[in-house]
Parts: C-alpha cells; structure tokens; sequence
C-alpha cells in the first residue's frame, strides 16, 4: 500500500496534535500539514496551503457544539480539491451530522475518539476501492419506499419497482430493512445471508463480500434480505452510512423496502435517498396516516424528497388526487391500479406481476421506474402514462 500523505483540519490544538500522532501511526500515511481554522473560500490562504500540500486525504475535525464551519469546509475542500479524499472526524450518536457530512462531500465519518485502527482500515479502504468507483461513473441512487399505514403495500411496490428498474437499466439491489422482511417470499427466494450478515461485517466490506450477501433473483436483480425475526440488537445509523455508501458506489439504483419501519435508520436512509415513496390507499386512515409519517421524515429535513404513491387507485366520485394531495401533505407522483386479487395471488405463488410482462399492472410498475429516472440523461421516457401524474 502506497504512503498517503494527510492533511489535517481541525480548531482544537489538542484534537490536532491527536490526530497527527494517530496518522502517523498508521505507518501507512504521514501528515504534511496540519490547519488550525476552517477555509472560507477558494482564494483562501488556508486552501492555498492545503492545495500546494497536494494532499491523498483530508482529516476534518467536525466539533460537535458548532459544526456548521466544518461542514462548509468539508464542502469547499472536496470541491476544490476533488482529487483529494474528505475524512470527517466527528460523534456518531449525531446522525445528522453524519449524513450531512456525506453530502457535503465527505468520503469516510470516522467516530471520535479516533484510533490507529479506524484511520487505518478507513485508509486501506480508500485506497483499494476510490480509484475503481471513479472509474465506474456516478453513484448510484436510492429509492425508498415507506407505508403509510401497515399493509398499504410498500413491499409490493418496492420488490416490482426494483424488478423494472432492473430490466430496463440492470445493476440494482433491492435492500429489505423492514422489522421482519418479506420481499423474499415476494421473489420466491431463501436467502443464506440477511441486512444483519452485512452490517457485522462491515469492517471488512468491498465489492466482492458485498455482492457474496446478495441473493440473486432469475432476472439479475440483487436482494439483501431482510431479517426472518425481529433483532435484538439493530444496526448503529454510522453501520447504515457505510453500508448504502458501498451500495450506491456498487449499484446503478437502489431500492430499500422499509414497510412500516419508522426509527431513526429509516429516516437516515430517506436523507441518503432521492425519492421517498409514500405508499397509502385513498381511505382516511391511511391518507391520515401519510400526513403523520411525511411529517415525521420531514424533521430531519427530507419533505422535498417525498413523493405520494397511491396504491389499489381507483375513480371516487367527489374525490380527486389533489384532495388526496392536500390529506397526506405529500406531491402525488403514482398511481397504481387496484388490481388487489392480481397481486395477492402473485405474492402467494411468489412471482411478481412485472414477470406477466404484457398486464396493465406490469406496465403500471415499469412507468414508475421511468418516471423516477426520467432526468437521468441515459433513459428513454416511458411509452405508457394512463397512471401518470403530469
């Protein structure tokens, strides 16, 4: 493994001279300059120091009582120097902080108090798998799908929506984070490993390992199931982070199935997330219901990323989408067909209607994959609109 060389940025004279003894420890990386302030802009003095460094990595320490500067710098530096690596340094009982860190730009959320050993492992990483994801183009994305209520049909529309987007385009995971996951039964598969499998090893994840958890459905889609009985003990949100940030770098989309989940984990894969479809009926339970959940995603941020999907659609005389619009809060952006006995009787044999390739309700589905894709500049807009919300 080559010597990286290592930038750090920190505003706690202690935490610096820390992190420089841990870097150095490594016997991997070495640091060639250290920062006592965040930059501020690109004609900075500090970034012009930090550039003429020509740094592998950048260690930013985020202070957990102020972490607005760091973020700003986290942004700056993997703009102005997107060659270099962003390392955020920072507490991992703040999700939030983690998940804006990421979409800043930073590349690894290393816990504070650091060791050799993490900065190490999170080096190794770097370089085994940074060159080999730019090489393979953008990352992918995620699409979450939600209930509104228990059984207004997120699984169905989670397991057909990732079938199409895997026929149309290829290379996507269908990932089962519910409390008891049943998108195998939907795919008539059995799974040896499960979400669990994965995140106890993420130690040791790459590509390779990553792809030996999936189970693999006839028509290439990937699943990493979801748990067979309830867990003792659920996955950290930092184990969530790392995971869906090897699976957006492995997979073009990826759709998670959160079913009736509602904690923290679900509303930090929402934040990772470019969609969030809410799935409800047109009763008043469950549009009741999707105003509460919407505002529930909505605390950390995610309101504009949802989207309304409304399941077993059919004419109401007096009641149009956009009542159903304004009851659940929530953009309406599908519809899908009540076609409940089509269904039931496909999750009972295990064979989803998108493989009746020629029915309305495949077609439903296969619309919904290229509504959500349709500004990805590669995709072809979808031929059939009967249940598209212009």
């Amino acid at each position: 493994m080559p010597q990286l060389s290592v930038v750090i940025v920190a505003t706690d004279n202690e935490q610096r001279t820390v992190l420089q003894v841990l870097v150095d420890g490594t016997s991997v990386a070495s640091t060639v300059h250290t920062c006592a302030s965040f930059p501020l802009a690109a004609a900075d003095p500090i970034m012009r120091r930090v550039d003429a460094a020509h740094p592998d990595v950048l260690l930013v320490d985020i202070p957990s009582d102020n972490p607005a500067p760091a973020m700003r710098a986290v942004e700056l530096l993997h703009q102005e120097l997107p060659d270099s690596a962003v390392f955020a340094i920072g507490s991992l009982n703040q999700p939030q902080i983690i998940v804006n860190a990421m979409r800043a730009g930073a590349r690894e959320f290393i816990d504070r108090p650091t060791t050799t050993t993490d900065l190490l492992e999170a080096f190794v990483r770097l370089t085994t798998a940074q060159r080999r994801v730019q090489k393979e183009g953008p990352r992918g994305k995620v699409f979450s799908v939600v209930n509104a209520k228990g059984g207004s049909g997120s699984t169905t529309v989670a397991v057909n929506l990732a079938l199409a987007l895997q026929s149309a385009f290829g290379h996507t995971a269908l990932i089962d984070l519910a409390p008891l996951g049943h998108t195998a039964l939907h795919l008539n598969l059995k799974p040896l490993f499960t979400v669990a499998d994965a995140t106890r090893n993420l130690h040791r994840m790459d590509n390779s390992l990553l792809e030996s958890f999936m189970t693999r459905h006839g028509g290439g889609l990937q699943l990493l199931a979801g748990t067979n009985a309830p867990a003792a003990i659920e996955p950290s949100t930092a184990e969530f982070v790392r995971l869906f940030d090897m699976l957006v770098g492995h997979y073009r989309y990826v759709v998670v199935d959160n079913s009736s989940r509602l904690d923290v984990a679900s509303r930090l894969v929402a934040n990772l997330s470019e969609f969030v479809l809410l799935v409800a009926c047109t009763d008043v339970a469950s549009l009741w219901s999707a105003a509460r959940v919407q505002q529930y995603l909505g605390e950390t941020g995610n309101r504009e990323r949802v989207r309304l999907v409304l399941n077993r659609f059919r004419k109401v005389p007096g009641f149009s989408e956009a009542d159903a619009e304004n009851a659940a809060g929530v953009k309406l952006v599908w519809r899908v067909p009540n076609q409940y006995f089509a269904i039931s009787s496909a999750i009972d044999r295990g064979s989803p209607v998108m493989e009746q390739s020629h029915t309305e309700i495949a077609r439903c589905f296969a619309g919904l994959a290229q509504e959500l894709t349709r500004d990805d500049v590669d995709v072809k807009r979808a031929a059939w609109s009967l249940f598209k919300t212009v």
